[in-house]
């Protein structure tokens, strides 16, 4: 699947929270780290995907991913929860 294939999933998942996270690659201590934060949160599917355009258009070099998040549920019993991977390589 492709980026724009994982953002269509994640905003219309079945879930009401959509989240997104940001995925970044930082200085810290002059060396760097990967990053990954919530930037933004809502129950609005359409203000989500506003969002998520005005993200990508404005920081082209950070990675963006929507989550359908379930309210109320441990994120870490389901099979696949709001994460970014950061590898080796990404850091170079």
């Amino acid at each position: 699947m492709s980026d724009k294939d994982y953002l269509e999933q994640g905003l219309n998942g079945e879930a009401p929270l959509k989240i997104i996270l940001c995925g970044s690659i930082q200085t810290v201590e002059q060396e760097k780290a990967g990053v990954v934060s919530v930037v933004y949160a809502t129950l609005d599917k359409e203000a989500a995907a506003k969002k998520i355009q005005e993200l990508l258009s404005q920081n082209p070099q950070n990675y963006y991913m929507v989550y359908s998040v379930p309210l109320d549920v441990d994120l870490t019993t389901l099979t696949h929860y709001p994460s970014i991977a950061i590898t080796k390589d990404d850091l170079q």
